[in-house]
Order: C-alpha cells, then structure tokens, then sequence
C-alpha cells in the first residue's frame, strides 16, 4: 500500500502543485549557485524548467565557485539586496544567517507538506532545522568518495582497473610509461582535502573518521593510522601533473573524459560532466567507491531563502521551497546532476549503473558516511584544509609537522 501511495504521490502531486501555483499568478525569483560545469548547467536548468512551467519567472545568477557565492550571497543581505533564494552546501556554513535572523523559516510549507516524513536519510532534517523550523531545502545527496576511470586509458597501459587507493598506486607506474596522466587533480584546496578524504575514507574507514571529525579523539589520530593515510596522500603526488595547480575540477574531470588521465578522484557530480559528454557508464568509464568497504558520504547541497519584509517574497519562496522537494522535479534535478534524490519515492529508472550503485548504497545506515563539515564549523574545516593542502605542495612539509599542526587545530576548539 505505501508503495501504492507513493506512485500515487508521483504522479499527482506535480499537477496539482503546478495548477495551484499557475492560480496564484506570476511569481519572479532570482537564485544565486555555484553550477557552471556543464553537467551542473544542466541540473540547475531543471529547476530553473520546473518554476517556468509554473508560469514563473527564474533570473539565475551563476557565479563560479562556491566560497564566491556564498560570499556574494551574504554580501547582498549584509547589503539590503538579498537574491530569492541561494545555494548553499549540506554543513554548517548557514548557521550564522540563521542565528542572526537572516534566513526566512520554511517550516509553514514543510510541516504542511510532510517534510520530515519523506526527506531522507534523517540526518538532512539535522542539517537544515533550528529550533524546530525548516530554514534549508536539501535538494540532493552528494558522495565525495569515488574514482572516475578512463577504461580505454587502462587497456592500452595493459593494466587493471583499481579497487582500491593502493591498487591505483600500484598502477601508476605503468600509466604513466604508457603516454598518459596517471591521476587527474585541480589543484584547489577543496579538491586536495576531498582526495585526502577519500583516502581516509577508503582505508581507515566511517568509524575512524567520526573519532577524530567528530570526537576529536586524540588517542586516535595519535595512533599511526593518520599518519599513513597522510604518506598515502603523499604517494599520489608522483602521479599528477603539473598543470594542477589552480586547475577546476570539471576541467580535471575532462582530462579524464577525453583519455588524457587515467582517474580522478572527485565526487559523484562528475558523473554529470561524462553524461554531458555522451559517455555511457561502465562501458566508456568506470566508476568506483575505493576500498574493501563502501561508503557515501552525507554531502550535497541545499537552498536557502534570505528573509525579506515583502510578503510576496516569502509566498514566492515558499512555492520555491515546495517546487524543489517534488518527486518528479527530484528526480530529473538529480539524475542530470549526478547526486541522489533527498526522497526515495521517486522515480529512478533512467538512473545509470553508478547512480544505482549509490542507490543502493544509501539504504544501507551502515554506509552512511558523515563529512568533517557535518560536525565541524566552516573555521575549523578551513583550518585543517589549510594544513593539508600545504602538506601536499610542500615536499619539506614532514608527515611529523603536519600532525602537529592538524593536532593544534583539533584541540582549537574552533
């Protein structure tokens, strides 16, 4: 009967969503993201399609990277001139905005709508509710943890695909005698700390990464796991080139659409990048969650609504918010984008063989991986990525003095 209920659900409530917003007249909201890849123009072009087939207005305002919206986005309000709506990443980067009153509650069309019922897993209801509101909208589930492999790359090495980081490292070598990047990397703190992560990840596993992320268990990150997976960290240098630095991580996803890099370490949303490219999973490339056991992480993105005296602004936020948790808007936002729906009564069946792996994936509570910025502030995050991404472009930067300097920012209390 649920599963009755569900297709019910699908199917009906776009309608009946898109009539009543029709009724209510023309509505103009301007929305402030990051999405500029290729494969993101495509997902954020989803919504965009959705709020105009309401017979609304969508002025997109795209500015490339994420710490540049953000920072605009709260520029804009500091300023008296906040856009409709802004995206933000599933953290705590928002919270200030919230505690400050900056933010407009969402909990009127989320209690109305069921939210806590459907979104999925819980743990998303944590990032976007304070003191019993909404004040978020989590639109998709992103996992940093995969590698993406140019399977034609690897036939002409003569070498197998990896499983696992090591496997990879193992490899290399033979990548690289054969005329092609072993390993693709913008070189930009964030991509530096998600492959550490990755590395972390794939090896010490989610119980590992709660103690020292989310405990911040001395003990633990003492133990001489770290400092492994920081000289593992270390090994994949030899393997990128060095046309890294500065470079976007759409741009080191095509080295590895085009065949001129064997793989990239990077989150599922380069999926998005190979299917804007015409390239069919598993048979032009490869995709791969490293290590014995697999996990996703709980990361992705979220909308939020800069509060505003008008009261149309908060009725066309309101509909903003509604139009984006809809199954049928769900599910064609993320199966362009690469990420995972925030509900699972949509319908995934044009999903490709790695959206289903981290399908199946999700439903499992025991693969759910959180990040450091699910526990962390936004200064401590950036504390510690500080000290990795020095780690990976300092050679005389000893495995010695980088715990140190991570210990420091562990114990910063920040």
């Amino acid at each position: 009967m649920k599963k009755f209920f569900s297709i019910l659900l699908t199917l009906f409530i776009p309608l009946s969503f898109t009539n009543a917003s029709k009724a209510a007249g023309h509505m103009e909201a301007e929305v402030i993201h990051w999405w500029t890849s290729g494969g993101e123009q495509a997902a954020i072009s989803q919504f965009a399609k959705a709020w105009e087939d309401m017979g609304n207005t969508w002025i997109d305002t795209a500015i490339t990277g994420g710490e540049n919206a953000r920072g605009t986005t709260v520029n804009r309000i500091i300023g008296g001139n906040p856009p409709t709506a802004a995206q933000f990443n599933i953290s705590k980067q928002f919270v200030d905005l919230v505690e400050q009153g900056q933010l407009q509650s969402l909990e009127e069309v989320a209690s109305a709508e069921g939210w806590r019922d459907f979104i999925y897993p819980k743990a998303l209801i944590e990032t976007c509710e304070f003191e019993g509101e909404f004040y978020c909208v989590p639109v998709n589930i992103h996992s940093s943890q995969w590698m993406w492999i140019n399977k034609e790359v690897f036939a002409k090495a003569g070498v197998a695909e990896p499983n696992t980081i090591q496997e990879f490292i193992n490899v290399a070598p033979a990548i690289q005698d054969a005329g092609f990047i072993p390993l693709a990397l913008g070189g930009q703190p964030w991509q530096e700390s998600l492959m550490f992560d990755v590395v972390l990840s794939s090896t010490l596993g989610r119980d590992y990464s709660r103690q020292v992320y989310g405990d911040k268990d001395v003990s633990a990150f003492r133990d001489g796991r770290y400092e492994l997976a920081l000289q593992t960290f270390r090994d994949l240098n030899k393997f990128i080139d060095e046309g890294a630095p500065g470079r976007l991580w759409n741009e080191a996803t095509a080295m590895v659409v085009e065949g001129k890099a064997a793989v990239q370490i990077m989150g599922d949303w380069a999926r998005g990048e190979f299917a804007v490219a015409g390239k069919v999973a598993k048979e032009d490339y490869n995709c791969v969650i490293p290590g014995e056991e697999k996990y996703v992480g709980l990361g992705g993105d979220v909308f939020v609504f800069p509060k505003s005296s008008d009261p149309k602004v908060k009725e066309v936020q309101l509909k903003m918010a509604s139009m984006m948790v809809n199954p049928t808007v769900q599910a064609n936002f993320n199966n362009a984008k690469g990420s995972l729906p925030m509900r699972l009564d949509v319908d995934t069946s044009a999903a490709d063989a790695c959206m289903t792996m981290g399908l199946e994936l999700i439903k499992n509570p025991d693969a759910l991986l959180k990040d450091s910025d699910d526990y962390n502030s936004p200064a401590f995050v950036n504390a510690w990525d500080d000290v990795l991404t020095e780690f990976r472009n300092d050679s005389g930067y000893s495995v010695a003095d980088a715990m140190d300097d991570l210990e420091n920012v562990l114990t910063s209390g920040l």
